[in-house]
């Protein structure tokens, strides 16, 4: 089975060699059909530190790494200003 791959913005670097990731998933309300955006966070390993907040990345689900932490940083998409 594949491992999953998701881009989102990062929201928080504070942690040691962890990322907070934001990803937004965009779809139609089930009644109305107007997009209504979910927002879901998850934490990414970043071995080298190399995020900071509002970079775009790409990251790869992985084993668990810790507790909360499930998922790799694969690369980053876009730095931020």
């Amino acid at each position: 089975m594949p491992k999953k791959v998701l881009k989102g913005r990062v929201v928080s670097n504070k942690m040691d060699k962890t990322i907070v990731v934001a990803v937004e998933n965009r779809s139609p309300h089930p009644k109305y059909r107007k997009m209504v955006a979910r927002t879901k966070k998850f934490k990414a390993h970043d071995e080298s530190n190399q995020c900071n907040i509002g970079d775009l990345v790409e990251i790869l689900e992985h084993t668990p790494i810790s507790k909360t932490k499930k998922w790799l940083l694969k690369e980053v998409l876009v730095k931020a200003d």
